[in-house]
């Protein structure tokens, strides 16, 4: 009976394994799934005892070091998971940074800064979409990316993310399809 359910806890892993690469190989960033899959296997294989400590250990090692500055100059520092982005960080944070199309490439609400060079080089190319929405920003800088661009990796640990004193947002409440969409700048 024994060897019949570890092989199957075998073929388990398995499959897991090679979903999470064929995976990872389309979509590393958004779809990182080692960190689903380690608590199967401990289960599974391991011989020791799990107090977890080992656990708040490696959950520490999958997260990074982000400030964001507002507009006023304070300074918020938060830990990001790997593989999230600027925009989830912040929501989840109180932080108040608009994504007004929820990280879908249709707005420039969730419009940051990066605040050292060193970091902005670190980051991937933007996409011909982001630079046309980061065209909408108010206040756009050389270091501008859009936050829901922007996911945690272990590269961008200690990264400072600046807020713009005010966002674009193109959709006006009240907007008829046959009104023109009228340019408004809110205050954040």
């Amino acid at each position: 009976m024994f060897p019949r359910i570890a092989r199957l806890g075998v073929r388990i892993v398995k499959e897991a394994t090679v979903g999470q690469h064929s995976l990872a190989r389309r979509d590393y960033k958004r779809a990182n799934l080692r960190h689903y899959l380690n608590p199967v296997r401990n289960i599974l294989f391991s011989t020791t005892s799990n107090d977890g400590a080992h656990d708040e250990g490696s959950r520490e090692k999958d997260k990074i070091s982000v400030t964001f500055v507002d507009k006023d100059g304070d300074e918020k520092h938060i830990k990001v998971p790997i593989g999230m982005s600027m925009l989830e960080a912040a929501h989840e944070n109180d932080i108040e940074l608009e994504g007004a199309c929820e990280g879908s490439l249709a707005c420039s609400t969730c419009h940051v800064i990066v605040m050292d060079v060193k970091y902005y080089n670190k980051l991937e190319d933007p996409t011909d979409e982001e630079n046309d929405m980061l065209d909408l920003a108010f206040g756009l800088t050389e270091t501008s990316r859009l936050g829901c661009q922007v996911i945690a990796s272990p590269e961008l640990d200690g990264v400072r993310l600046a807020l713009p004193s005010a966002t674009r947002n193109f959709a006006v409440d009240g907007a008829s399809e046959t009104d023109d969409r009228k340019l408004c700048t809110k205050a954040v």
